[in-house]
């Protein structure tokens, strides 16, 4: 008994010496690896795992043909909130399925197409508005996506919408502006949607940008449209349905 334990003690001595060992002679300027999270489908914790369940549910009430379906964050899902009325003005005599989730990013809108989001749902239109969630800052200032991941991830989920419902038509929006008025924020989305523009394929994506109607001529967002500089009000989401009505009316034809 007294020598198996000795042999397993050095066994794991040994063992750490040369996980020491292999950290030391790692190169210097060995790069470092960077993992896109954006595009790795993971869920939600918390209390807003109810909102996904919902969502989820009513993907599943809403198999069959259907007009439109919304893809997006607090945002999409604020069609239910300060948009209703415009939702009901514009909407309200078509089949539409709000699936914005608050607090999404580009990874947990993939996981719920992974959960079945999409199965069964035949859409004529997919309206998408995601990825100002993975523009943040951490806490330490530290970004945790790139530019180029955030627009990674949002092509994902454009991809998936093809692989998923090849015969719904996209009309994919060009990130919102957000902050009180100019900041490295902002200019970031403007930066990704300025490459979220060649995903527009003419055929069977489209991408729409009219994030300037919610600016003010000194660069500011006003209060009257996003009260939080963030999330529309009435007043945003009038202008937002009139913004893509148009190209709606075009794709669906007798609508």
């Amino acid at each position: 008994m007294k020598s198996t334990t000795l042999f397993l003690t050095f066994t794991a001595a040994a063992l750490m010496s040369f996980s020491v060992l292999a950290q030391t002679n790692a190169p210097a300027d060995a790069p470092v690896v960077h993992t896109n999270l954006a595009v790795i489908p993971v869920s939600r914790t918390g209390s807003i795992t109810n909102r996904q369940s919902l969502v989820l549910q009513r993907a599943k009430d809403s198999q069959g043909a259907c007009d439109i379906e919304f893809i997006g964050d607090s945002i999409t899902q604020g069609w239910e909130g300060r948009g209703s009325n415009v939702w009901q003005e514009f909407y309200g005599q078509r089949k539409v399925i709000n699936l914005g989730v608050s607090g999404d990013r580009t990874e947990h809108v993939l996981w719920r197409f992974e959960q079945g989001q999409l199965e069964g749902v035949k859409a004529k239109v997919a309206v998408v508005m995601i990825g100002t969630n993975n523009s943040g800052k951490n806490r330490d200032g530290t970004d945790t996506y790139t530019d180029s991941d955030i627009l990674d991830g949002v092509t994902a989920i454009v991809n998936e919408i093809r692989r998923r419902q090849p015969d719904t038509k996209i009309i994919l929006l060009g990130i919102f502006p957000r902050a009180r008025t100019f900041s490295p924020q902002r200019g970031r989305l403007l930066e990704v949607n300025q490459a979220l523009a060649k995903l527009d394929d003419g055929s069977h994506v489209f991408y729409l940008d009219f994030g300037s109607q919610f600016i003010e001529n000194d660069g500011s967002i006003s209060k009257n449209i996003m009260p939080d500089a963030l999330h529309p009000n009435a007043a945003g989401y009038k202008i937002w349905a009139n913004a893509i009505e148009p190209k709606l009316k075009e794709l669906l034809a007798d609508k």
